[in-house]
Protein backbone atom coordinates (compact mmCIF):
# COMPACT_ATOMS: atom_id res chain seq x y z
CA UNK A 1 0.00 0.00 0.00
CA UNK A 2 1.45 3.50 -0.74
CA UNK A 3 2.01 6.10 1.51
CA UNK A 4 -0.40 8.47 0.48
CA UNK A 5 -2.83 5.41 0.55
CA UNK A 6 -1.78 5.06 4.11
CA UNK A 7 -1.96 8.65 5.19
CA UNK A 8 -5.44 8.67 3.90
CA UNK A 9 -6.76 5.98 5.99
CA UNK A 10 -5.16 7.25 8.87
CA UNK A 11 -6.67 10.41 8.71
CA UNK A 12 -10.06 8.93 8.01
CA UNK A 13 -9.87 6.92 10.92
CA UNK A 14 -8.83 10.11 13.36
CA UNK A 15 -11.88 11.54 11.38
CA UNK A 16 -14.30 8.81 12.69
CA UNK A 17 -13.13 8.84 16.09
CA UNK A 18 -13.82 12.54 16.61
CA UNK A 19 -17.09 12.05 14.97
CA UNK A 20 -18.44 8.85 17.12
CA UNK A 21 -17.28 10.78 19.76
CA UNK A 22 -19.36 13.61 18.80
CA UNK A 23 -22.33 11.05 19.00
CA UNK A 24 -21.06 10.15 22.74
CA UNK A 25 -19.32 6.89 22.01
CA UNK A 26 -16.78 5.81 24.35
CA UNK A 27 -13.76 4.34 22.11
CA UNK A 28 -12.58 0.93 23.22
CA UNK A 29 -9.83 0.09 20.92
CA UNK A 30 -8.19 1.01 17.93
CA UNK A 31 -6.61 -1.27 15.19
CA UNK A 32 -7.71 -4.34 17.15
CA UNK A 33 -5.82 -6.84 15.54
CA UNK A 34 -5.56 -10.94 15.77
CA UNK A 35 -4.14 -13.52 13.58
CA UNK A 36 -7.60 -13.87 12.21
CA UNK A 37 -7.89 -9.95 11.12
CA UNK A 38 -8.24 -6.21 12.77
CA UNK A 39 -10.75 -3.81 13.50
CA UNK A 40 -10.90 -0.57 13.18
CA UNK A 41 -12.40 0.44 15.64
CA UNK A 42 -14.88 -0.84 18.91
CA UNK A 43 -16.93 1.67 20.52
CA UNK A 44 -19.62 1.27 22.84
CA UNK A 45 -23.02 3.53 23.28
CA UNK A 46 -24.86 2.74 26.21
CA UNK A 47 -25.50 -1.00 26.20
CA UNK A 48 -23.98 -1.38 22.55
CA UNK A 49 -20.87 -3.09 21.59
CA UNK A 50 -19.90 -1.29 18.06
CA UNK A 51 -17.25 -3.01 15.65
CA UNK A 52 -16.64 -0.26 13.30
CA UNK A 53 -15.21 -0.44 10.07
CA UNK A 54 -13.85 2.71 8.40
CA UNK A 55 -13.78 3.37 5.05
CA UNK A 56 -11.59 6.78 3.14
CA UNK A 57 -12.30 8.01 -0.10
CA UNK A 58 -11.09 10.88 -2.00
CA UNK A 59 -13.83 10.84 -4.56
CA UNK A 60 -17.08 9.13 -5.56
CA UNK A 61 -15.22 7.65 -8.49
CA UNK A 62 -15.31 3.44 -7.04
CA UNK A 63 -18.80 4.58 -5.06
CA UNK A 64 -19.32 5.69 -1.89
CA UNK A 65 -16.78 4.39 1.12
CA UNK A 66 -19.35 2.67 2.71
CA UNK A 67 -19.95 0.93 -0.29
CA UNK A 68 -16.31 -0.89 0.05
CA UNK A 69 -16.78 -3.18 2.74
CA UNK A 70 -17.69 -6.02 0.21
CA UNK A 71 -18.96 -9.61 1.86
CA UNK A 72 -14.92 -10.96 2.43
CA UNK A 73 -13.99 -8.09 4.60
CA UNK A 74 -17.61 -8.19 6.66
CA UNK A 75 -16.45 -12.22 7.91
CA UNK A 76 -12.98 -10.94 8.76
CA UNK A 77 -14.97 -8.62 10.98
CA UNK A 78 -17.36 -10.88 12.72
CA UNK A 79 -14.28 -13.60 13.15
CA UNK A 80 -12.16 -10.83 14.28
CA UNK A 81 -15.26 -9.70 16.59
CA UNK A 82 -15.55 -12.90 17.73
CA UNK A 83 -12.28 -13.66 18.75
CA UNK A 84 -12.58 -10.21 21.19
CA UNK A 85 -15.89 -11.24 22.67
CA UNK A 86 -14.25 -14.79 23.30
CA UNK A 87 -11.60 -13.43 25.21
CA UNK A 88 -14.26 -11.76 27.65
CA UNK A 89 -14.31 -8.47 26.43
CA UNK A 90 -17.86 -6.49 26.02
CA UNK A 91 -19.59 -9.14 28.03
CA UNK A 92 -23.30 -7.93 28.26
CA UNK A 93 -23.35 -5.85 25.82
CA UNK A 94 -24.99 -5.81 22.43
CA UNK A 95 -22.81 -6.63 19.61
CA UNK A 96 -23.57 -4.91 16.54
CA UNK A 97 -21.47 -3.76 13.05
CA UNK A 98 -20.93 -0.76 11.94
CA UNK A 99 -19.32 0.74 9.11
CA UNK A 100 -18.27 5.10 8.78
CA UNK A 101 -17.59 6.14 5.28
CA UNK A 102 -15.26 8.96 5.42
CA UNK A 103 -14.81 11.27 1.98
CA UNK A 104 -12.17 13.66 1.54
CA UNK A 105 -12.48 15.72 -1.19
CA UNK A 106 -10.50 18.80 -1.18
CA UNK A 107 -10.90 20.97 1.98
CA UNK A 108 -14.21 19.49 2.59
CA UNK A 109 -15.21 15.77 4.65
CA UNK A 110 -18.16 13.97 4.43
CA UNK A 111 -19.10 11.31 7.30
CA UNK A 112 -21.16 8.61 6.89
CA UNK A 113 -22.18 6.32 9.64
CA UNK A 114 -23.92 3.27 8.74
CA UNK A 115 -25.55 1.83 11.48
CA UNK A 116 -25.77 -2.38 12.20
CA UNK A 117 -24.73 -2.17 8.32
CA UNK A 118 -24.20 -5.86 8.20
CA UNK A 119 -25.12 -8.84 10.83
CA UNK A 120 -23.36 -12.46 11.13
Amino acid sequence: MTHERLSLGARGEELAVAFLRKQRYRILERNFTTPLGEIDIIARKGRTLAFVEVKTRSSLAFGSPAEAVGVRKQAQIIKTAKWYLAEGKGRGLQPRFDVVGVLLHGQQTEIEHVVAAFEV
